[in-house]
């Protein structure tokens, strides 16, 4: 039960470490709504629960090990949050915010969109499966079973979907003030500029 509390403890500080998912989230609640940013939270928890099960099968560690196929994915993620920051970027120059209202509006029409956008932000990240391969197992006794393994990762997942959830809240209170098309495009812009910087960094790894 020790190693399990020390593990919520570390996956507690992970999960409030501002990331790409946590970002997303928090445009997508600004533009769309609380609506928008619960389904776009939905997506990347989904995602957090598949790539913890693929780990605990032992298909992440396929993944890593087969270079090609590890690679095509970091590289499949740097171009997603590439195309996340360079949208928010043009978001946030277009004067009459139609690239906003455009991309993210109809939070109820079209909810499958936030899904999907938080689904691939998530399970395009390879630092998720290193983290289930390299990180995760340290906190498991030996000779843990892959139900053990999984429950440590849906507690990563659980985590993580409660401060995403936190994230559409507090956005969708503050709606009015965020709102305010200086404060839109602030949003817009940093969260761009910041997506890319992920990119960078990612694309940089190793």
């Amino acid at each position: 039960m020790s190693q399990y509390l020390t593990f919520v403890a570390f996956a507690a500080v992970v999960a409030v470490a501002p990331g790409p998912d946590t970002l997303l989230t928090l445009r997508s609640s600004v533009v769309g709504g609380r609506v928008r940013g619960t389904w776009t939270a939905l997506g990347i928890c989904a995602a957090g629960v598949g790539q913890g099960v693929l780990a605990a099968a032992g298909l992440s560690a396929v993944v890593v090990h087969v270079e090609p196929l590890f690679q095509v994915i970091r590289w499949v993620g740097v171009a997603y949050l590439v195309y996340l920051g360079v949208t928010a970027i043009r978001s946030s120059l277009a004067r009459d915010g139609a690239w906003a209202v455009g991309e993210l509006s109809g939070p109820v029409q079209r909810p499958w969109r936030a899904l999907a956008a938080g689904f691939l932000c998530n399970i395009t990240n390879p630092k998720v499966l290193l983290f289930n391969l390299a990180v995760l197992p340290q906190f498991l006794s030996a000779g843990a079973g892959t139900v053990t393994f999984i429950a440590y990762a849906l507690t990563l997942t659980a985590l993580g979907a409660v401060v995403l959830l936190a994230i559409v809240l507090a956005a969708g209170a503050a709606r009015g003030a965020l709102q305010r098309a200086r404060v839109r495009r602030g949003v817009d812009g940093g969260t761009g500029a910041v997506m890319l910087g992920f990119a960078g960094a990612l694309a940089a790894g190793h």
